[in-house]
């Protein structure tokens, strides 16, 4: 008896998103439709829009049931929304992309097939490897190189790009490592993968073609800050020796 296809969930975080949520769920929804070899479903994650974001995702919900879930919650934070998402589901493996797209779904399917087929327990993806193909300006080129190398000089990490908004993770993965995840924001996915990485989860560090987003709304500053702070948090707990279990088998 053949074993079934394990199902993937793509959670899409949003903030503010009701100009292109559509046009994301959709183009997600044919991709998915026509080329992903497993189960699937899309998943909307509001956290605290304000413009009607929760209500097209609900009507886009009802537009395509078993397919597209959502849910809003109030308070903003991405890490918030993605623990919501990844630990409340029954999926095998889940997985998030930003709304803007800017990392090619096709890269989807990788990550999905290191962790079902290859045995990695999280896939990210990466724009700073020599096989990736990245289109961004000079200014978020350098903010990006230079908090990597930060984050391998200060927690002796090897993956190579902590923030690219592209990542999957197995259902014992998460169940594992969310709990003991503490950033509710953009340094969620830095805490993952050193978490997941110091404690023996295998990670599968992928190049991507990404395209930068001109309306992106993160601001590159205090978001930075707060990620420095974060990465001298971990390196203290580390310090300290906590968080040093291992996969459980």
């Amino acid at each position: 008896m053949t074993a079934p296809q394990p199902k993937v969930r793509l959670v899409i975080p949003c903030l503010n998103e009701v100009a292109q949520l559509e046009a994301s769920v959709e183009r997600c929804r044919s991709f998915l439709r026509g080329e992903f070899p497993y189960r699937w479903e899309i998943f909307v994650a509001d956290n605290g829009s304000k413009d009607g974001t929760a209500e097209l995702a609900a009507r886009l919900a009802a537009k395509y049931p078993g397919e597209v879930g959502y849910f809003t919650i109030p308070e903003r934070g991405r890490g918030r929304a993605l623990r919501k998402a990844w630990t409340e589901c029954d999926a095998d493996i889940v997985a998030y992309t930003d709304v803007d797209l800017s990392t090619e779904l096709e890269a989807l399917t990788k990550l999905c097939r290191a962790i079902h087929e290859q045995g990695f327990d999280i896939g990210t993806g990466s724009r700073l490897l020599p096989e990736s193909r990245i289109k961004r300006g000079l200014k978020r080129e350098v903010i990006s190189r230079c908090y990597n190398l930060f984050v391998k000089v200060v927690l002796f990490t090897h993956f190579s790009d902590a923030q690219c908004g592209f990542k999957a993770a197995s259902r014992r993965a998460v169940a594992d490592l969310i709990p003991q995840i503490e950033d509710q924001g953009w340094f969620f996915d830095t805490e993952l993968l050193v978490l997941g990485e110091k404690q023996g989860y295998r990670i599968a560090d992928l190049p991507v073609r990404w395209i930068d987003d001109d309306d992106s709304r993160v601001k590159i500053v205090s978001t930075a800050w707060e990620d420095i702070k974060g990465v001298w948090r971990l390196r203290k707990l580390l310090w300290r020796g906590g968080r040093g279990r291992g996969p459980r088998s």
